[in-house]
């Protein structure tokens, strides 16, 4: 039975500090990437059906503020301020259609339903990826083969009124609106819908309450409808609350190698037991079978050369046994090790990643001026040696409350008196 395709349309909230590292991956400015499949000599095929020049996510973002365009007042320093959505559909359903052609028209009309979502304007870059492999699928066609998706970079800005109040001096325009600001607001944008039936009548509860569709149901249910309006056909609408997600390069080979080890212990299982210890021993399952002979007692009898190949299978077989039980440990510990270093790998790769960035003014002076850069840094390190030296000699102070000489001692009690 053929694998049904699901279209996918999920939204991940970014803030201001944090959206530079996704835009590294989305336009594709990073010389390498953490996800390995990314196939760089692809990467021009890459559709951008909108973005900001030159300019970074928030550089544009201080460009709608400076120009009124969006507003995030009264947001805090770490709110989430960018939606990242990401529109998808299974590889295959791609490759059945027309491949990468086929993909530039599906996701062009995707990027006109975001527009829909979030407004023209509030939309900052829109890229479609071209250059990814697809594991999976490139061993079972036995060529290359690219996931296609589409990453949305917008800001979820809402229409918020102000209104006069009552220190208005003109008493007529109390509670009158005052003027429209398009606040940035993520918890406003993707507020959750009434539900309602054919009619336009609420759904309600057994309890007799309001019936709610979460906000990112209701997106894939739009998403859905939108592109099967616009004649692309041949998918279902992603299943209600999954979270399954795409598999990794590494997770896909493990799960490939968990299939083999399956295949092969099912092979084992079916195949004739046969032990052969220096050609004296070996039986199939039906020479077993037949090998004992039922007495008149009830009891069987096999005969001597029989009895010498069973026992020896016996003890080959719990051999093997132990073995297997050996094998399975083994293999549960060197699972739990892989785990253990994946996840050390990921926090390392986070922690180079940040580090990468702290350093990214400095390799990037050292790139443009290597020769300047050296001075100043020699120059630095020259005044901190010597700063360091002057406070090895200098001369330790006395501490204040040391007891003073004798003498001085007398001294000062003869003047007092």
């Amino acid at each position: 039975m053929a694998k049904e395709n699901f279209s996918v349309a999920r939204v991940e909230t970014r803030t201001r500090a944090s959206v530079g590292k996704f835009e590294r991956h989305i336009e594709r400015k990073n010389e390498s990437y953490e996800n390995m499949n990314v196939d760089l000599s692809r990467t021009p095929m890459n559709v951008s059906f909108k973005g900001c020049g030159e300019l970074t996510y928030n550089e544009y973002l201080d460009q709608m503020i400076a120009a009124e365009t969006v507003s995030l007042k009264g947001l805090k320093p770490d709110a989430k301020v960018f939606d990242e959505m990401i529109m998808d559909v299974n590889t295959e359903y791609f490759e059945k259609n027309g491949g990468y052609d086929f993909a530039c028209r599906f996701y062009e009309e995707a990027f006109r339903f975001a527009e829909k979502i979030y407004g023209k304007d509030n939309i900052i870059s829109a890229v479609m990826h071209a250059d990814e492999l697809n594991v999976a699928m490139t061993e079972k066609y036995g060529r290359p083969i690219y996931h296609y998706h589409l990453h949305i970079m917008a800001l979820p800005v809402v229409d918020k009124e102000v209104r006069w109040s009552k220190r208005c001096k003109s008493p007529e325009l109390v509670g009158t609106v005052k003027e429209v600001i398009h606040q940035v607001s993520h918890s406003k944008k993707w507020r959750s819908e009434k539900a309602l039936d054919e009619d336009g009548n609420p759904i309600l509860n057994s309890k007799g309450k309001q019936v709610y569709h979460a906000s990112y149901s209701v997106l894939q249910d739009k998403f859905y409808e939108h592109m099967q309006s616009a004649g692309f056909n041949g998918f279902s609408r992603g299943e209600r609350g999954s979270t399954a997600e795409n598999l990794t390069s590494l997770e896909h080979k493990i799960k490939q190698d968990q299939k083999r080890l399956s295949d092969l212990q099912e092979k084992i299982a079916d195949v004739q037991v046969r032990y052969d210890d220096k050609k004296t021993a070996s039986m199939t399952f039906m020479e077993i079978d037949n090998s004992g002979k039922k007495s008149l007692t009830g009891k069987y009898t096999v005969s001597a050369e029989d009895y010498q190949k069973l026992t020896s299978l016996a003890k080959r077989s719990y051999s093997a046994e132990s073995e297997v039980r050996k094998l399975q440990d083994q293999n549960r510990y060197l699972s739990r090790q892989i785990w253990s270093l994946q996840s050390e790998v990921s926090r390392l790769k986070e922690a180079l990643s940040e580090l990468t960035e702290k350093c990214r003014p400095y390799l990037e002076a050292l790139k443009a001026a290597p020769k300047a850069v050296k001075e100043f840094i020699d120059g630095i390190l020259e005044r901190f040696k010597k700063q360091e030296k002057s406070i090895m000699y200098e001369p330790i102070p006395a501490p204040k409350n040391q007891p003073q000489e004798r003498g001085q001692r007398s001294k000062n009690r003869n003047y007092e008196r």
